[in-house]
């Protein structure tokens, strides 16, 4: 996966589903291997420069920037753009070892440092990337609030949700205007059970950017956690469709394993559009999960003229509430 180039939290709940997933170790006979000549060892970085030669052959673009970190030795930006499309080539260790090197040789800049953390990152390093981004952030304490955003998720990602707080704070201290930064903040307190602050946090994202699905869909998360069922659905149809809305509410009582209410949600999504998707699809996993067989018996639901306006009128000027994070039951898995 990508990293945004802005950093973004994400509560990705809106889809019901128990997945588990299953990792195998193949153990196989190995013939024996032809004797080979000994070779001197070669140096670990050598082999790295090696790599992405060959990595790099036939590719323009990375022929092109190796020639360009070759000539121009003290452009930190060329080396980044170099690791940048290793990384988005799929060759995430050649890229943090180049990032590494622009780090030991730049160590001040702070784009070389967000570039070492996000290789770290790709390659499950989160330790190492949360102390390299702490001492550069203490050395550094002008740092712009995208440093202490980053720190905030990397200590999330780690489950230190506490130790990440005051990071998302400190974000927000120095750009109060961002909306995804409020969002990360109350990401990290609906983690903590703050809901009331989280739902505070995804509110401010609101009124800063009112088009923000991603903040829609976690306040509606904490609504529902927080014993406000009818106003989660109120909060996801300002973005979406009843069937929608429903089916959103109907997850969450899936994962809370309450699944009497869940059928009730999803009930009232069919009866809106029986053709959902992805309420047809939680539909079948509550049978799978509670042991009944999953029944269609949605009756369709009136809509008036003016309701049928209003959600077109809101999918023209707002869109759609993203779909991908509801249609992961899909993939939803009981073992």
């Amino acid at each position: 996966m990508s990293v945004p180039s802005k950093p973004v939290a994400a509560f990705a709940v809106l889809a019901a589903g128990l997945s588990i997933s299953c990792v195998h170790q193949q153990v196989g006979k190995t013939a024996a291997a032809t004797p080979k000549p000994a070779v001197a060892p070669v140096n670990a970085w050598d082999q790295q420069i090696r790599n992405a030669v060959n990595v790099g052959e036939g590719d323009y673009e990375l022929g092109q920037l190796r020639q360009k970190v070759a000539g121009e030795p003290e452009n930190v930006a060329a080396r980044l753009e170099l690791a940048k499309a290793y990384r988005e080539r799929g060759y995430h260790e050649i890229a943090l070892e180049i990032s590494r090197l622009a780090v030991a040789r730049f160590p001040e800049s702070g784009a070389a440092q967000l570039s070492l953390v996000r290789d770290l990152r790709d390659v499950n390093q989160r330790a190492e990337a949360v102390t390299a981004l702490e001492n550069f952030v203490k050395a550094h304490p002008a740092s712009a609030a995208e440093y202490y955003s980053w720190l905030g998720i990397l200590r999330d990602e780690s489950g230190l949700w506490p130790l990440g707080e005051p990071a998302h704070r400190k974000a927000i201290e120095l750009a109060p205007s961002t909306d995804y930064l409020h969002n990360n903040l109350g990401y990290n307190l609906l983690m903590q059970k703050k809901n009331e602050a989280a739902a505070e946090e995804f509110r401010e994202a609101l009124k800063l950017n009112p088009a923000s699905q991603m903040a829609r869909n976690n306040l509606g998360i904490v609504l529902a956690q927080s014993n406000a069922p009818a106003q989660a659905v109120a909060n996801w149809q300002e973005a979406s469709d009843p069937a929608t809305a429903h089916n959103n509410l109907a997850a969450i009582w899936i994962e809370k394993g309450n699944y009497p209410e869940a059928r009730k949600e999803l009930d009232l999504a069919l009866g809106y559009n029986r053709a959902h998707s992805a309420a047809l699809k939680n539909l079948e996993l509550v049978g799978r999960l509670d042991g009944n067989p999953a029944t269609l018996n949605a009756t369709p639901a009136m809509v008036t003229g003016w309701q049928r306006f209003g959600h077109s009128v809101r999918k023209l000027f707002v869109g759609p509430l993203d779909d991908s994070r509801a249609e992961a039951a899909k993939n939803a898995s009981v073992h």
